[in-house]
């Protein structure tokens, strides 16, 4: 994909959406998928924002936040507002939490310098898209892990989902750990499953789990 370079017109440099060559000049010319982080004033808390713009206008938004217990209703306020706006409506309307208006800002940015995630995939993504990063039962990717001189470290909660229990080795070193596949486990609630039935069938372990010495809620202090 060559490309052109306008020397007598002196416009803009052209940036790469949707495997073209643009020479930005008005908001409806925007198109890309794309996620912004930001943070709240205080530092409370963060904000990872989902965007996927089609001629200027937010077609799709995934919200997902981690801090304070407002930032989830602020959350769910931004998702009603941002679909059908164009990229600067939403860059100029309060979204309630300072974290994703930052997030807002964030992603502004990168898709008018052309750093989108679909910059070279032809026609974009479909709307539809951004539910890919939470994977087939759509629950968000949080991880928590605390560690103090009494505990040690206490992984709470990774990618896989909520621990349950360490592994540890004679060392006191963390060396697997049993978990809750949560969104197997809601999937599993939802088709009926009696619960207990269904926390086995969620319930997995990752590394030299089998092979601890000693196991510990991470939920307790020991």
């Amino acid at each position: 994909m060559s490309c052109p370079i306008n020397m007598k017109g002196f416009g803009p440099s052209p940036i790469p959406e949707e495997a073209k060559w643009v020479q930005l000049k008005e908001i409806s010319q925007v198109c890309g998928f794309s996620h912004g982080c930001g943070k709240c004033a205080p530092q409370q808390g963060t904000c990872k924002l989902t965007l996927n713009v089609k001629d200027g206008i937010i077609k799709e938004a995934l919200v997902e936040t981690i801090g304070c217990s407002g930032m989830t209703h602020s959350a769910a306020m931004a998702a009603e507002i941002l679909p059908g706006k164009t990229l600067l409506e939403a860059l100029n309307t309060d979204l309630v939490c300072d974290a994703i208006n930052d997030a807002m800002k964030q992603i502004f940015l990168q898709l008018v310098y052309g750093r989108s995630q679909s910059a070279f995939s032809e026609n974009g993504l479909e709307v539809g898209s951004a539910l890919e990063d939470l994977g087939k039962t759509l629950n968000s990717n949080v991880g928590t892990v605390y560690s103090s001189d009494k505990t040690g470290t206490r992984y709470l909660n990774l990618a896989e989902g909520y621990i349950t229990k360490q592994a540890l080795d004679k060392k006191g070193e963390i060396i697997g750990y049993q978990y809750v596949a949560t969104g197997l486990l809601m999937k599993a609630l939802r088709e009926g499953i009696e619960p207990t039935e269904a926390v086995e069938k969620a319930t997995k372990t990752y590394g030299r789990f089998a092979d601890g010495v000693r196991f510990v809620d991470p939920r307790e202090v020991q």
